[in-house]
């Protein structure tokens, strides 16, 4: 059988060169050219053919939409950053950094599910006897659970035609290679290869693949940015190593909601769903202390109650700001307006925040609990007690509103707090039980507002 010809292709211009160098002969950029295969005359079977026939031309109204039937994995908090379950036929990548729970998240998912479908585990990076210590730690059933310890592309495609499981993970596709391309496991060329090919086998067969990918130093996902445009759903592992939380995020999901949010313990018999996930991003203060500011955030479908902490000191020599959970950048152009229209002076002071429990929040929902926070250290005075905060602030010092404010002001209520300072657009059409609803305009009127109330 002959040999499949190799010939590297540049990412930024599409120049062709027989064998690989540093700079492309096309447009001159340096470390672009990356390996690709080439046929010279595709068979009929091509991996590259189209999916599905040559269709004829017809309206999105005469095509018959289905509800896409998911299948529950046991695992709530897994399912709901999912959007539901998985989907038959769809391609989940999970990434995340070494040690945070991947593989053992994974591995629970595929014990739950092997009692009602069929399963397989295809492990790249442990041996047999590695993933079963595991799953004898955790105190798994793997009575029904079969393992594949292989890294060959050829070989896994093989088996899962064979097999036809209803889901197979893939632990990881760096290590998977292919002998069709002769760099190394883990390359570009080499992981969206793997990924494509077996991204073509789920869409023909009804097959869920769920894939397993490393991170960089930065947090990304490693490997070619096509990676993450051929799967259908995007997760992350968020979170601290050193702390017992998970968080799995959805980025990406053709299927449902993204920015969904799952929140997991890690336990010694593995990764716990937490109902109530409000009570870990709030602080248990024995009494009323200044900078702590209580925000209703919006993740995915879900409301969640975080603390914003806040803490304002006088600066020697240049001030600080540091952020985590938040915007840094953000931060900078809210005290300029809290200057600006609040008459409240920080560029003497260091000025640090923080989101409570390692969650990172990316709404601008946030403004107004950041704000009140800053002006509480400052002042050295604490917020009013049971009362959350949320709303967005504009440069000319107005207070937008958050989608959802309804749904916000609910969850407040069912976990105690009695009041809510919010923007004016949010406030609610029907009175809220045990809710007083204060609302606002500008950020000086709610300066003022919570000064009437210390």
């Amino acid at each position: 059988m002959a040999k499949t010809r190799t010939q590297y292709s540049c990412t930024e211009c599409g120049a062709t060169s027989p064998k690989w160098q540093g700079q492309c002969p096309g447009c001159a950029q340096w470390n672009t050219l990356v390996e690709t295969v080439v046929d010279a005359k595709p068979a009929a079977n091509s991996r590259f053919e189209s999916l599905a026939p040559a269709a004829k031309l017809q309206t999105l109204a005469d095509i018959e939409a289905r509800e896409t039937e998911r299948i529950p994995t046991g695992i709530g908090e897994f399912d709901r950053a999912l959007g539901g379950g998985l989907v038959p036929g769809g391609v989940v990548l999970i990434g995340g950094d070494p040690g945070i729970g991947k593989s053992t998240l994974l591995l629970q998912a595929l014990s739950q599910l092997s009692a009602s479908a069929k399963v397989l585990y295809v492990s790249g990076e442990e041996s047999g006897e590695q993933v079963a210590l595991r799953a004898r730690r955790l105190s798994l059933d793997t009575r029904r659970l079969p393992l594949m310890a292989e890294i060959n592309l050829e070989r896994i495609l093989a088996t899962l035609q064979a097999e036809q499981p209803q889901v197979a993970v893939i632990d990881s596709i760096q290590t998977l290679w292919s002998d069709q391309l002769s760099s190394a496991p883990g390359s570009v060329a080499q992981v969206r290869e793997c990924a494509a090919q077996l991204t073509r086998l789920a869409k023909q067969s009804g097959i869920t693949v769920v894939l397993v990918g490393h991170v960089t130093k930065e947090g990304a996902l490693a490997g070619p940015r096509v990676l993450e445009h051929i799967v259908d759903t995007v997760l992350y592992f968020e979170g601290d190593t050193h702390s017992s939380f998970r968080l799995v995020r959805a980025f990406k999901n053709r299927f449902g909601a993204v920015n969904e949010l799952g929140v997991f313990a890690m336990t010694d018999k593995g990764l716990k769903g937490v109902n109530n996930p409000s009570a870990l991003f709030l602080s248990q203060h024995g009494q009323d202390v200044a900078g702590s500011c209580v925000l209703v955030t919006q993740e995915g479908t879900r409301p969640l109650l975080v603390e914003i902490q806040a803490l304002v000191d006088t600066a020697h020599g240049n001030p600080r700001r540091l952020t985590v959970g938040l915007d840094a950048q953000r931060l900078a152009m809210l005290l300029a307006v809290l200057h600006r229209h609040a008459g409240i002076v920080c560029f003497d002071q260091d000025v640090f925040v923080n989101a409570v429990g390692g969650v990172k929040i990316g709404e601008p929902a946030a403004d107004l609990a950041v704000l009140l926070s800053i002006t509480s250290s400052l002042k050295n005075k604490p917020l009013p007690a049971k009362l959350v905060v949320f709303g967005e602030v504009g440069l000319a010092g107005e207070v937008r509103p958050a989608p959802r404010g309804q749904e916000r002001l609910k969850e407040a209520a069912k976990l105690g707090f009695t009041r809510a300072l919010i923007p004016e657009a949010n406030l609610p059409k029907q009175a809220i039980p045990g809710m007083e609803v204060i609302a606002v305009r500008r950020v000086e009127e709610a300066v003022d507002r919570i000064r009437e109330l210390q």
